[in-house]
């Protein structure tokens, strides 16, 4: 250990010493600049020594050791830092999906579908890497179409918005089994995003899909437009996540279906969350470009106050869909080649690893959960009941 320590402190510029705690009584006087050259010139033949010490493949071990006992905290201050933060004047949600579409690297691993997959318990148990990575995301997608009770209608919704596009997996995957008799309509803050969804819908044949890139606090339809809105994990990036429901609310037909899929932080109500908590979140918000999570409590509550959609129903669906987090890290580990490739984004890639793992682990000790929410809007279309306070 006193090794270890003469070497740290010559490499970080400071004069050596153990680490001990000072008595109360003892006063510390710091040592004339003379005095400090005086020790420096003392001590080099001992560092000099040390550079001699055992080695493994010709390799001295002692500084190897120091050196990265000196370089790891600046390191994890670095990866804990986040670096991609929110800010919607600059759009950073669509600039953040443009690079991964130009990249293809998300695509390469997890498909065309930019969202969790679903995981039976049966799975989980049998170990969910048994399970195709991809083949996951679609049946997520199937059990949040049985979810929103799309499956009862008596006939196909003839208009469907999917908020939060993505590369149009799922937009594509709907107008598919809808039929031609549906149009499937997908937005996105990404023009990239928009092009690879059109370029694959044309490659498909499915000419019952369009692509815009269009604000979804902001949409352009008029009212009353949609017999469906879909929207799987896009409101983690909107800012006002009341005015997010109020928009999918408004362009919503009545007697139509609205049914989410999102992250939400758990409810704290009851419970403040702590400050590991909050620096957690803080991290999975801002590494990701996410302005704020909400909790699924919250999201109900401003379907609530829309007051024109009814039959409103939440569950947390973290058990089937936590798998995913660690899942897309082995995708990557089996098959390391795109990555490895591309020298330019192995600094992003591995962010991208550290962040997956500690959403997993933000999910499995209850501080996130995956909040599915469904409704369907008035037939009458205005306010079943007077929510204005």
């Amino acid at each position: 250990m006193m090794r270890l320590a003469i070497v740290l402190g010559a490499a970080l510029g400071a004069e050596a010493f153990v680490a001990r705690p000072t008595p109360k009584y003892m006063a510390v006087t710091r040592r004339p600049a003379a005095a400090k050259v005086n020790m420096d010139m003392a001590i080099l033949p001992k560092i000099n020594k040390l550079l001699k010490s055992p080695v493994i493949g010709g390799v001295p071990i002692v500084p190897v050791v120091a050196g990265v006992a000196v370089a790891a905290p600046v390191i994890k201050k670095i990866l804990d830092t986040p670096s991609r933060t929110y800010n919607r004047e600059e759009n950073t949600v669509g600039k953040e999906y443009d690079a991964w579409t130009e990249e293809g690297i998300l695509e390469h691993y997890w498909g065309e579908h930019i969202h969790l997959g679903w995981y039976s318990p049966q799975e989980m148990k049998d170990g969910y890497k048994k399970k195709n990575f991809i083949q996951a995301k679609y049946d997520f997608i199937d059990r949040m179409m049985a979810f929103s009770g799309l499956n009862a209608l008596e006939k196909p919704p003839a208009k469907v918005l999917d908020v939060g596009c993505g590369i149009g997996g799922t937009s594509r995957y709907l107008a598919s089994k809808l039929g031609s008799d549906s149009h499937v309509t997908g937005i996105t803050l990404s023009p990239n995003q928009v092009a690879r969804a059109t370029a694959l819908a044309k490659e498909r044949g499915l000419d019952n899909t369009e692509f815009k890139v269009m604000d979804a606090l902001a949409m352009k339809f008029p009212d009353n437009s949609f017999d469906m809105v879909w929207a799987c994990e896009s409101g983690e990036h909107m800012p006002d996540k009341k005015k997010y429901v109020e928009e999918m609310a408004r362009v919503l037909k009545p007697g139509g279906v609205m049914v989410m899929a999102t992250w939400c932080s758990r409810d704290d109500t009851e419970k403040p969350l702590d400050e590991v908590e909050r620096k957690n979140l803080n991290y999975l918000e801002s590494e990701w470009t996410h302005p704020h999570f909400i909790s699924i409590e919250d999201y109900v509550k401003h379907f609530e106050s829309t007051g024109y959609l009814e039959t409103i129903h939440s569950e947390d669906w973290w058990e089937c869909t936590i798998a995913s987090w660690r899942h897309s890290i082995w995708v990557g580990v089996y098959d390391p080649w795109p990555v490895v490739r591309r020298p330019w984004v192995w600094y992003k890639t591995l962010r991208d690893g550290i962040c997956l793992e500690r959403f997993h682990r933000s999910f499995d000790t209850g501080l996130m959960g995956y909040g599915m929410v469904r409704a369907r809007k008035s037939t009458e279309g205005y306010m079943v009941k007077d929510v204005t306070m």
